[in-house]
C-alpha cells in the first residue's frame, strides 16, 4: 500500500540529508498538494522537463523526484507561456508532489560523486570541499562534502582512464582538454558531477573530471598541467538514479513502485 508522505520525506532526507546541501541549493519538498498524504507512485528523473511530467501523468506518479530543483530562481509570475513554469501550473493542477534532493545527494557518503568515483579503478577518495556545519569551525563525517579528490591505487594511461569513464557513463564519446602529448599515467582524478568549475578550480590533479566547465576554467587547469575531461552536464549525474531507484525501493517497500524516467535525456549530444 501506499507510504505516508512523512515517510517517504524520512527516507529521503536520511538517503540525502538536506543540510549537506550548498547554501545557495533550493532542496526539498518543493510542492506538496494540499490533499496530499500519501505515495504510491515515484517518477525519479534529472530534469523535470515537458516530456518527463507527460511520462508521469501515463504512468499515474503522484510524486516525481527530480534531482535539479524544477523551482530555483524566484518567480514573478505563474503563465502558461513559459515552459518551466507551464510545468509547474501543470503539477499543481494534478496534484503532483515534487522533491528536489540536488546537491545533498552529491556532498553525501555513497552520493553521485562516489558513483562517479566508482568508475575510476580503485583509489581513496575525499571530499574536495569537506561539510562543515552552519555555525560549526570542526568537520562532520570527513568523507561528506562536494567533489571528490581520488587518489588511483595504481596508475593508469590516460587512455585507459577515458575507456573506463566511457563505461561508467555508457557514453561513446566525451570531450578533452588534454595536457601535452603522448599517453601519460594518471595517478589522481579531481571529480565533481554536474558543472565542476567552482570544486575543482586549483586543486592538484593529474585529471579534472566533470559535466561541464567554463572556456576559462579549461584553459587555467591546462595552465597547470590538468586534463580536463567533460562528459556533458547530466550525463555525469543520470547513472546514479538506478541505484537511487533501487534503494529508495527497498526503505519504502513493496506498496510503492520507483521508475526512472525514460525520456530525461542530456539535451546535448555528440555526434
Amino acid at each position: 500500500m501506499p507510504v505516508q508522505l512523512k515517510k517517504l520525506l524520512e527516507a529521503l532526507e536520511e538517503m540525502a540529508p538536506l543540510e549537506l546541501a550548498e547554501e545557495w541549493d533550493n532542496v526539498g519538498l518543493l510542492l506538496c498538494p494540499s490533499r496530499k498524504r500519501t505515495s504510491g507512485k515515484l517518477l525519479l528523473t534529472i530534469d523535470l522537463t515537458e516530456p518527463v511530467l507527460e511520462e508521469a501523468l501515463r504512468l499515474g506518479a503522484d510524486t516525481i523526484v527530480a534531482y535539479h530543483p524544477p523551482i530555483f530562481d524566484p518567480l514573478s509570475e505563474l503563465t502558461p507561456t513559459e515552459a518551466r513554469q507551464r510545468v509547474i501550473l501543470r503539477l499543481v493542477e494534478s496534484r503532483i508532489a515534487v522533491y528536489s534532493p540536488h546537491t545533498a545527494l552529491d556532498a553525501v557518503v555513497g552520493g553521485v560523486n562516489d558513483w562517479l568515483a566508482l568508475g575510476l579503478g580503485e583509489g581513496d577518495s575525499e571530499p574536495i570541499v569537506p561539510f562543515v556545519a552552519p555555525g560549526s569551525l570542526e568537520m562532520g563525517d570527513v568523507a561528506t562534502g562536494q567533489g571528490r579528490l581520488v587518489r588511483l591505487r595504481r596508475p593508469v594511461k590516460l587512455s585507459t582512464l577515458v575507456r573506463r569513464i566511457k563505461s561508467h557513463l555508457g557514453l561513446k564519446k566525451l570531450r578533452m582538454a588534454k595536457v601535452g602529448g603522448g599517453n601519460p599515467l594518471v595517478s589522481s582524478v579531481g571529480i565533481c558531477a554536474g558543472a565542476g568549475g567552482a570544486v575543482l578550480g586549483g586543486v592538484e590533479a593529474d585529471v579534472y573530471l566533470t559535466g561541464e566547465m567554463r572556456h576559462h576554467d579549461v584553459l587555467d587547469a591546462n595552465a597547470l598541467g590538468t586534463t580536463v575531461i567533460l562528459c556533458e552536464h547530466t550525463n555525469t549525474e543520470r547513472g546514479y538514479l538506478r541505484i537511487f531507484r533501487s534503494r529508495l525501493a527497498r526503505a519504502l517497500g513493496k506498496g510503492v513502485e520507483v521508475r526512472v524516467s525514460r525520456v530525461d535525456t542530456d539535451p546535448l549530444g555528440f555526434y
